[in-house]
């Protein structure tokens, strides 16, 4: 059972839009799930989250030092460098969890059919993602966002990642969500405040 007190704990002291929506990823992950991959895991305090709630951890990420520094704080994951678009894994996951990584691979289509498929039959993908505005409501919810982002900064430690930032994001939210539409069926999408949006995606048994 994941100790949810332990998640809301870390995320309160180390908060910031990104750990901010990892309660989105663990609240998608299945019954009787045992494995996990973590996308572009940065500071590995995803991997960690997913940790408490499943056994197999394996967490990626590009950069070897930010990685270093993951491993030595957090044990019982397994840490691959590489890039997750040539990485060979030779397996799949009951979850891929990807949080604000997906506009860091300029393919979107190419991403977003990288991650279902290191998916298992059965399991779930969640991508919790940036992406542009360019519609009203885009822009409102940003409004949104601003607002947020003034309450949780006065009521919570705001954390500064050590992973690579990419802003603008290269692609917009009609873009993201009609790519992924297209390529998973059935997939949910969810947008937030905080430039924010999910993809949650149950692949068919």
């Amino acid at each position: 059972m994941t100790n949810l007190h332990d998640v809301e704990d870390r995320s309160k002291f180390r908060w910031n839009h990104n750990t901010h929506f990892h309660r989105v990823v663990m609240d998608a992950v299945p019954a009787g799930a045992s494995s996990a991959l973590d996308v572009g895991t940065g500071d590995g305090l995803l991997a960690a989250d997913l940790r408490l709630a499943i056994k197999d951890v394996t967490a990626v990420d590009i950069d070897p030092e930010v990685l270093a520094r993951a491993a030595a704080e957090y044990s019982g994951i397994t840490w691959i460098c590489g890039d997750v678009m040539s990485v060979k894994l030779d397996r799949t996951f009951d979850v891929v969890a990807s949080v604000a990584t997906l506009h860091h691979l300029t393919d979107l289509s190419a991403a977003i059919n990288r991650l279902a498929d290191l998916t298992s039959p059965g399991g779930v993908m969640v991508v919790v993602g940036l992406a542009r505005a360019t519609s009203a409501r885009d822009h409102l919810m940003g409004l949104v966002g601003a607002v947020q982002h003034q309450w949780y900064s006065r009521t919570r430690s705001v954390w500064e990642h050590s992973a690579p930032t990419v802003w603008p994001p290269p692609h917009s939210y009609r873009q993201v969500r009609e790519r992924a539409r297209a390529l998973l069926p059935g997939v949910r999408w969810r947008q937030f405040g905080m430039w924010r949006y999910a993809l949650i995606w149950n692949k068919p048994a």
